[in-house]
Protein backbone atom coordinates (compact mmCIF):
# COMPACT_ATOMS: atom_id res chain seq x y z
CA UNK A 1 0.00 0.00 0.00
CA UNK A 2 1.76 3.16 -1.15
CA UNK A 3 -0.92 5.73 -1.91
CA UNK A 4 -3.66 7.30 0.16
CA UNK A 5 -5.96 6.81 -2.82
CA UNK A 6 -6.32 3.17 -1.78
CA UNK A 7 -8.45 4.25 1.21
CA UNK A 8 -12.14 3.45 0.85
CA UNK A 9 -15.50 3.89 2.48
CA UNK A 10 -19.06 2.73 1.91
CA UNK A 11 -20.89 4.35 -0.99
CA UNK A 12 -23.26 7.09 0.09
CA UNK A 13 -21.78 7.09 3.58
CA UNK A 14 -22.77 10.71 4.17
CA UNK A 15 -26.40 9.61 4.37
CA UNK A 16 -25.76 6.77 6.82
CA UNK A 17 -26.37 6.85 10.55
CA UNK A 18 -23.28 7.29 12.77
CA UNK A 19 -23.54 3.72 14.09
CA UNK A 20 -23.08 2.54 10.51
CA UNK A 21 -20.36 5.05 9.68
CA UNK A 22 -18.36 3.81 12.69
CA UNK A 23 -18.09 0.45 10.93
CA UNK A 24 -17.52 1.56 7.35
CA UNK A 25 -16.05 5.05 6.96
CA UNK A 26 -12.48 4.26 7.95
CA UNK A 27 -12.40 1.05 5.95
CA UNK A 28 -14.90 -0.64 3.66
CA UNK A 29 -13.96 -3.58 1.39
CA UNK A 30 -15.08 -2.40 -2.05
CA UNK A 31 -13.20 -4.85 -4.26
CA UNK A 32 -13.56 -8.64 -4.64
CA UNK A 33 -11.14 -10.37 -2.32
CA UNK A 34 -10.62 -7.30 -0.13
CA UNK A 35 -10.35 -8.13 3.59
CA UNK A 36 -13.30 -7.12 5.77
CA UNK A 37 -10.85 -6.18 8.51
CA UNK A 38 -8.27 -3.60 7.38
CA UNK A 39 -4.64 -4.63 7.34
CA UNK A 40 -2.21 -3.50 9.97
CA UNK A 41 0.66 -1.67 8.26
CA UNK A 42 3.65 -1.69 10.65
CA UNK A 43 6.12 -0.13 8.20
CA UNK A 44 7.73 3.12 9.33
CA UNK A 45 8.78 4.07 5.77
CA UNK A 46 7.19 3.80 2.33
CA UNK A 47 8.63 3.73 -1.19
CA UNK A 48 8.30 7.01 -3.05
CA UNK A 49 6.15 6.98 -6.19
CA UNK A 50 7.89 7.48 -9.53
CA UNK A 51 6.43 10.96 -9.96
CA UNK A 52 7.79 12.08 -6.58
CA UNK A 53 6.09 12.78 -3.27
CA UNK A 54 2.69 14.44 -3.17
CA UNK A 55 -0.27 14.80 -0.82
CA UNK A 56 -1.52 11.43 -2.06
CA UNK A 57 1.61 9.56 -0.91
CA UNK A 58 2.80 8.08 2.35
CA UNK A 59 6.51 8.46 3.01
CA UNK A 60 7.29 8.28 6.74
CA UNK A 61 5.01 7.00 9.48
CA UNK A 62 5.47 9.96 11.82
CA UNK A 63 3.92 12.15 9.12
CA UNK A 64 1.08 9.79 8.17
CA UNK A 65 0.36 6.13 7.66
CA UNK A 66 -2.57 4.04 6.41
CA UNK A 67 -3.95 3.06 9.82
CA UNK A 68 -3.75 6.60 11.16
CA UNK A 69 -5.54 7.95 8.09
CA UNK A 70 -8.29 5.36 8.53
CA UNK A 71 -8.78 6.31 12.19
CA UNK A 72 -8.77 10.05 11.53
CA UNK A 73 -11.29 9.62 8.73
CA UNK A 74 -13.65 7.66 11.00
CA UNK A 75 -13.43 10.15 13.88
CA UNK A 76 -14.06 13.05 11.48
CA UNK A 77 -17.18 11.31 10.23
CA UNK A 78 -18.54 10.46 13.69
CA UNK A 79 -18.21 14.07 14.85
CA UNK A 80 -19.56 15.56 11.60
CA UNK A 81 -16.29 17.44 11.46
CA UNK A 82 -13.93 18.58 8.73
CA UNK A 83 -10.70 16.99 9.94
CA UNK A 84 -9.24 14.96 12.81
CA UNK A 85 -5.78 14.52 14.27
CA UNK A 86 -4.81 11.61 16.50
CA UNK A 87 -2.05 11.56 19.12
CA UNK A 88 -0.17 9.13 21.33
CA UNK A 89 -2.26 10.05 24.39
CA UNK A 90 -5.02 12.37 25.50
CA UNK A 91 -2.46 14.59 27.21
CA UNK A 92 -0.49 14.88 23.96
CA UNK A 93 -3.67 16.23 22.35
CA UNK A 94 -4.09 18.66 25.27
CA UNK A 95 -0.48 19.80 24.89
CA UNK A 96 -0.99 20.39 21.17
CA UNK A 97 -3.92 22.69 21.92
CA UNK A 98 -1.95 24.81 24.40
CA UNK A 99 1.08 24.82 22.13
CA UNK A 100 -0.65 26.67 19.31
CA UNK A 101 -0.99 29.64 21.68
CA UNK A 102 1.70 32.20 22.47
CA UNK A 103 3.30 33.24 25.77
CA UNK A 104 1.09 35.84 27.40
CA UNK A 105 -2.13 34.42 25.94
CA UNK A 106 -4.97 33.74 28.38
CA UNK A 107 -7.11 30.59 28.65
CA UNK A 108 -10.43 30.14 30.46
CA UNK A 109 -10.88 26.68 31.99
CA UNK A 110 -13.54 25.01 34.18
CA UNK A 111 -13.04 25.02 37.94
CA UNK A 112 -13.81 21.29 37.96
CA UNK A 113 -11.23 19.98 35.51
CA UNK A 114 -9.40 16.73 34.85
CA UNK A 115 -6.43 16.88 37.22
CA UNK A 116 -3.92 15.92 34.51
CA UNK A 117 -4.70 19.12 32.59
CA UNK A 118 -4.38 21.20 35.76
CA UNK A 119 -1.03 19.57 36.57
CA UNK A 120 0.24 20.23 33.05
CA UNK A 121 -0.72 23.88 33.39
CA UNK A 122 0.91 24.30 36.80
CA UNK A 123 4.08 22.40 35.96
CA UNK A 124 4.69 23.47 32.37
CA UNK A 125 2.59 26.23 30.89
CA UNK A 126 2.66 28.80 33.68
CA UNK A 127 6.45 28.62 33.43
CA UNK A 128 6.12 28.84 29.64
CA UNK A 129 4.13 32.08 29.91
CA UNK A 130 0.48 31.19 29.35
CA UNK A 131 -2.05 32.62 31.83
CA UNK A 132 -5.17 30.86 33.07
CA UNK A 133 -8.35 31.42 35.03
CA UNK A 134 -10.54 28.65 36.41
CA UNK A 135 -14.23 29.50 36.20
CA UNK A 136 -17.55 27.86 37.05
CA UNK A 137 -18.57 27.02 33.49
CA UNK A 138 -22.17 26.43 34.58
CA UNK A 139 -22.42 30.24 34.90
CA UNK A 140 -21.84 31.89 31.49
CA UNK A 141 -21.89 35.37 33.07
CA UNK A 142 -18.88 34.44 35.22
CA UNK A 143 -17.07 33.20 32.14
CA UNK A 144 -17.54 36.54 30.43
CA UNK A 145 -16.35 38.47 33.48
CA UNK A 146 -13.18 36.37 33.77
CA UNK A 147 -12.06 37.12 30.20
CA UNK A 148 -9.24 39.54 29.44
CA UNK A 149 -8.02 41.27 26.29
CA UNK A 150 -5.49 38.40 25.94
CA UNK A 151 -8.07 35.60 26.17
CA UNK A 152 -7.58 33.28 23.20
CA UNK A 153 -9.18 29.98 24.23
CA UNK A 154 -12.27 28.77 26.10
CA UNK A 155 -11.92 25.22 27.45
CA UNK A 156 -14.99 23.18 28.36
CA UNK A 157 -15.30 19.75 29.96
CA UNK A 158 -18.84 18.45 30.23
CA UNK A 159 -19.75 16.38 32.16
CA UNK A 160 -16.81 17.49 34.27
CA UNK A 161 -14.34 15.20 36.00
CA UNK A 162 -15.11 14.20 38.73
CA UNK A 163 -18.14 16.28 39.83
CA UNK A 164 -20.18 15.84 36.61
CA UNK A 165 -20.99 19.52 36.20
CA UNK A 166 -22.82 20.29 32.96
CA UNK A 167 -21.76 23.17 30.72
CA UNK A 168 -24.05 24.66 28.07
CA UNK A 169 -21.85 24.04 25.02
CA UNK A 170 -24.02 25.99 22.61
CA UNK A 171 -24.17 29.11 24.81
CA UNK A 172 -20.44 29.19 25.61
CA UNK A 173 -19.40 28.36 22.03
CA UNK A 174 -21.48 31.33 20.91
CA UNK A 175 -19.74 33.51 23.50
CA UNK A 176 -16.35 32.31 22.24
CA UNK A 177 -17.28 32.95 18.61
CA UNK A 178 -18.44 36.50 19.40
CA UNK A 179 -15.10 37.24 21.09
CA UNK A 180 -12.81 35.48 18.63
CA UNK A 181 -11.73 32.75 21.07
CA UNK A 182 -11.07 29.14 20.11
CA UNK A 183 -13.66 26.91 21.81
CA UNK A 184 -12.51 23.44 22.88
CA UNK A 185 -14.68 20.73 24.46
CA UNK A 186 -13.13 17.74 26.22
CA UNK A 187 -15.69 15.14 25.15
CA UNK A 188 -13.86 12.12 26.60
CA UNK A 189 -16.63 11.06 28.98
CA UNK A 190 -19.39 11.11 26.39
CA UNK A 191 -17.98 10.48 22.86
CA UNK A 192 -20.00 11.08 19.67
CA UNK A 193 -22.36 8.30 20.79
CA UNK A 194 -23.72 10.68 23.45
CA UNK A 195 -22.73 14.26 22.62
CA UNK A 196 -21.34 15.98 19.52
CA UNK A 197 -19.82 19.36 20.48
CA UNK A 198 -19.08 20.43 16.91
CA UNK A 199 -22.77 20.24 16.05
CA UNK A 200 -23.39 22.54 19.03
CA UNK A 201 -20.97 25.17 17.72
CA UNK A 202 -17.65 24.27 19.33
CA UNK A 203 -14.51 24.57 17.22
CA UNK A 204 -12.69 21.48 18.47
CA UNK A 205 -13.66 18.26 20.26
CA UNK A 206 -10.84 16.76 22.32
CA UNK A 207 -10.50 13.15 23.45
CA UNK A 208 -8.45 10.82 25.48
CA UNK A 209 -9.27 7.95 23.14
CA UNK A 210 -7.82 5.65 25.81
CA UNK A 211 -11.19 5.80 27.55
CA UNK A 212 -14.57 5.07 25.91
CA UNK A 213 -13.43 5.32 22.29
CA UNK A 214 -10.86 2.58 22.94
CA UNK A 215 -13.15 0.93 25.46
CA UNK A 216 -11.07 -2.14 26.28
CA UNK A 217 -8.31 -0.74 28.52
CA UNK A 218 -5.66 -1.89 26.05
CA UNK A 219 -4.66 1.13 23.95
CA UNK A 220 -3.45 4.65 24.72
CA UNK A 221 -4.37 7.59 22.51
CA UNK A 222 -5.77 11.07 22.04
CA UNK A 223 -7.59 12.99 19.33
CA UNK A 224 -8.69 16.43 18.18
CA UNK A 225 -11.63 16.77 15.78
CA UNK A 226 -12.09 20.11 14.02
CA UNK A 227 -15.44 21.54 12.99
CA UNK A 228 -14.31 23.62 10.02
CA UNK A 229 -10.79 25.01 9.82
CA UNK A 230 -12.04 28.22 8.20
CA UNK A 231 -14.39 28.75 11.16
CA UNK A 232 -11.68 28.45 13.80
CA UNK A 233 -10.58 31.97 14.75
CA UNK A 234 -7.66 32.81 12.48
CA UNK A 235 -8.62 30.99 9.28
CA UNK A 236 -7.41 27.77 7.66
CA UNK A 237 -3.86 28.20 6.37
CA UNK A 238 -0.71 26.77 7.92
CA UNK A 239 -0.20 29.84 10.11
CA UNK A 240 -3.61 29.54 11.80
CA UNK A 241 -4.70 27.23 14.64
CA UNK A 242 -5.90 24.44 12.33
CA UNK A 243 -2.75 24.49 10.25
CA UNK A 244 -0.48 24.75 13.30
CA UNK A 245 -2.13 21.73 14.89
CA UNK A 246 -1.40 19.55 11.87
CA UNK A 247 2.17 20.86 11.64
CA UNK A 248 2.70 20.30 15.37
CA UNK A 249 1.36 16.74 15.17
CA UNK A 250 3.80 15.85 12.40
CA UNK A 251 6.83 17.75 13.71
CA UNK A 252 6.60 16.93 17.43
CA UNK A 253 5.93 13.25 16.77
CA UNK A 254 3.56 12.46 19.65
CA UNK A 255 1.58 10.17 17.38
CA UNK A 256 0.06 6.71 17.92
CA UNK A 257 1.64 3.65 16.40
CA UNK A 258 -0.05 1.99 13.40
CA UNK A 259 -1.10 -0.90 15.64
CA UNK A 260 -2.64 1.45 18.23
CA UNK A 261 -4.63 3.08 15.40
CA UNK A 262 -5.71 -0.35 14.18
CA UNK A 263 -6.87 -1.30 17.69
CA UNK A 264 -8.75 1.98 18.06
CA UNK A 265 -10.51 1.55 14.72
CA UNK A 266 -11.56 -1.95 15.81
CA UNK A 267 -12.97 -0.57 19.07
CA UNK A 268 -15.01 2.15 17.36
CA UNK A 269 -17.09 -0.53 15.67
CA UNK A 270 -18.75 -1.37 18.99
CA UNK A 271 -18.79 2.15 20.47
CA UNK A 272 -22.51 2.80 20.23
CA UNK A 273 -23.69 -0.56 21.56
CA UNK A 274 -21.16 -0.45 24.41
CA UNK A 275 -22.07 3.02 25.62
CA UNK A 276 -25.82 2.49 25.30
CA UNK A 277 -25.66 -0.67 27.37
CA UNK A 278 -23.37 0.92 29.96
CA UNK A 279 -25.64 3.97 30.22
CA UNK A 280 -28.75 1.90 30.88
CA UNK A 281 -26.92 0.20 33.73
CA UNK A 282 -25.52 3.49 35.05
CA UNK A 283 -28.99 5.03 35.23
CA UNK A 284 -30.29 2.11 37.27
CA UNK A 285 -27.31 2.18 39.61
CA UNK A 286 -27.47 5.97 40.10
CA UNK A 287 -31.14 5.68 41.05
CA UNK A 288 -30.35 2.93 43.56
CA UNK A 289 -27.53 4.96 45.08
CA UNK A 290 -29.88 7.89 45.61
CA UNK A 291 -31.36 7.62 49.07
CA UNK A 292 -29.09 4.74 50.13
CA UNK A 293 -28.28 4.97 53.84
CA UNK A 294 -24.53 4.84 53.21
CA UNK A 295 -24.53 7.42 50.40
CA UNK A 296 -24.47 11.13 51.12
CA UNK A 297 -24.82 12.51 47.57
CA UNK A 298 -24.95 11.26 43.97
CA UNK A 299 -23.69 13.13 40.89
CA UNK A 300 -25.27 11.87 37.66
CA UNK A 301 -26.92 14.02 34.96
CA UNK A 302 -29.60 11.39 34.37
CA UNK A 303 -31.12 12.13 37.78
CA UNK A 304 -33.97 14.65 37.88
CA UNK A 305 -32.41 16.59 40.77
CA UNK A 306 -29.03 17.06 39.08
CA UNK A 307 -28.47 20.84 38.60
CA UNK A 308 -27.53 20.30 34.95
CA UNK A 309 -30.24 17.77 34.14
CA UNK A 310 -32.16 20.05 31.77
CA UNK A 311 -29.11 21.21 29.79
CA UNK A 312 -27.78 17.65 29.65
CA UNK A 313 -31.08 16.50 28.22
CA UNK A 314 -30.86 19.12 25.49
CA UNK A 315 -27.28 18.45 24.37
CA UNK A 316 -26.70 14.80 25.29
CA UNK A 317 -28.50 11.84 23.71
CA UNK A 318 -27.87 9.83 26.89
CA UNK A 319 -26.66 10.72 30.41
CA UNK A 320 -23.53 8.58 30.06
CA UNK A 321 -22.00 5.81 32.15
CA UNK A 322 -19.96 7.78 34.71
CA UNK A 323 -21.23 8.27 38.27
CA UNK A 324 -19.62 10.03 41.21
CA UNK A 325 -21.01 9.67 44.72
CA UNK A 326 -20.05 10.60 48.24
CA UNK A 327 -20.28 7.95 50.90
CA UNK A 328 -21.50 8.74 54.39
CA UNK A 329 -18.20 9.21 56.18
CA UNK A 330 -14.70 10.49 55.50
CA UNK A 331 -11.71 9.70 53.27
CA UNK A 332 -11.00 6.45 55.09
CA UNK A 333 -14.60 5.32 54.69
CA UNK A 334 -14.45 5.83 50.93
CA UNK A 335 -11.08 4.09 50.68
CA UNK A 336 -12.38 1.09 52.62
CA UNK A 337 -15.47 0.86 50.40
CA UNK A 338 -13.40 0.86 47.20
CA UNK A 339 -11.03 -1.76 48.62
CA UNK A 340 -13.91 -4.02 49.68
CA UNK A 341 -15.18 -4.72 46.15
CA UNK A 342 -15.14 -8.21 44.74
CA UNK A 343 -16.22 -7.48 41.16
CA UNK A 344 -15.61 -3.78 40.50
CA UNK A 345 -11.91 -3.19 39.93
CA UNK A 346 -10.22 -0.44 41.98
CA UNK A 347 -8.37 1.44 39.23
CA UNK A 348 -7.74 4.81 37.66
CA UNK A 349 -8.95 5.57 34.13
CA UNK A 350 -12.45 4.79 32.91
CA UNK A 351 -14.59 3.80 29.96
CA UNK A 352 -13.55 0.16 29.69
CA UNK A 353 -15.87 -2.82 29.38
CA UNK A 354 -15.06 -3.75 32.99
CA UNK A 355 -16.51 -1.64 35.82
CA UNK A 356 -13.87 0.30 37.74
CA UNK A 357 -13.98 2.75 40.63
CA UNK A 358 -11.58 4.77 42.68
CA UNK A 359 -11.21 7.06 45.66
CA UNK A 360 -10.81 10.06 43.40
CA UNK A 361 -8.96 12.39 45.80
CA UNK A 362 -6.08 9.91 46.08
CA UNK A 363 -5.46 10.19 42.32
CA UNK A 364 -5.50 13.97 42.14
CA UNK A 365 -3.15 16.83 42.92
CA UNK A 366 -2.31 18.19 46.35
CA UNK A 367 -4.92 20.69 47.49
CA UNK A 368 -7.67 19.32 45.25
CA UNK A 369 -11.21 20.49 45.98
CA UNK A 370 -12.60 17.00 45.31
CA UNK A 371 -14.41 15.78 48.45
CA UNK A 372 -12.44 13.18 50.39
CA UNK A 373 -15.43 10.84 50.61
CA UNK A 374 -16.08 10.83 46.85
CA UNK A 375 -15.94 7.65 44.75
CA UNK A 376 -15.86 7.83 40.95
CA UNK A 377 -17.49 4.86 39.25
CA UNK A 378 -17.13 3.83 35.60
CA UNK A 379 -19.98 1.42 34.84
CA UNK A 380 -18.96 -1.48 32.60
CA UNK A 381 -20.78 -4.18 30.67
CA UNK A 382 -21.41 -6.57 33.55
CA UNK A 383 -25.05 -7.22 34.42
CA UNK A 384 -26.29 -4.18 36.37
CA UNK A 385 -27.56 -6.32 39.24
CA UNK A 386 -24.12 -7.85 39.67
CA UNK A 387 -22.55 -4.39 39.73
CA UNK A 388 -25.12 -3.16 42.22
CA UNK A 389 -24.75 -6.19 44.49
CA UNK A 390 -21.02 -5.56 44.65
CA UNK A 391 -21.53 -1.89 45.51
CA UNK A 392 -23.99 -2.81 48.23
CA UNK A 393 -21.79 -5.47 49.81
CA UNK A 394 -18.80 -3.10 49.67
CA UNK A 395 -20.71 -0.39 51.48
CA UNK A 396 -22.00 -2.90 54.01
CA UNK A 397 -18.58 -4.40 54.73
CA UNK A 398 -17.18 -0.91 55.11
CA UNK A 399 -19.92 0.00 57.60
CA UNK A 400 -19.36 -3.13 59.69
CA UNK A 401 -15.62 -2.60 60.13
Amino acid sequence: MSSKKTQSKAKGSNTLHPETRALHDGWHPDKPGAPIVPSWDPSSVFRHPDHGLSGDSWSYSRLANPNRDQLEKTLTSLESGADALVFASGMAAVQAMFHILSPGDHVLLPDDLYHGVRNLINDQYERWGLTFDFVDMTRPDEVGRAATDRTRMLWMETPSNPMLKITDIMALSKLARENGWISVVDNTWTTPAVQRPLELGADIALYSTTKYLGGHSDVLGGALVLRKPDQIPGGDNENTPAGRLRTLQRQAGAVPSPFDCWLMLRSLKTLFVRIRTQTVSAQRIAEKLTGHADVEKVYYPGLQDHPGHQIAGAQMDLPGAMISFQVTGDDETALRAVSASRLIIPATSLGGVESTWEHRKTSEYEGTATPGNLIRLSVGLEHPEDIWNDIEQSLKRCRLR
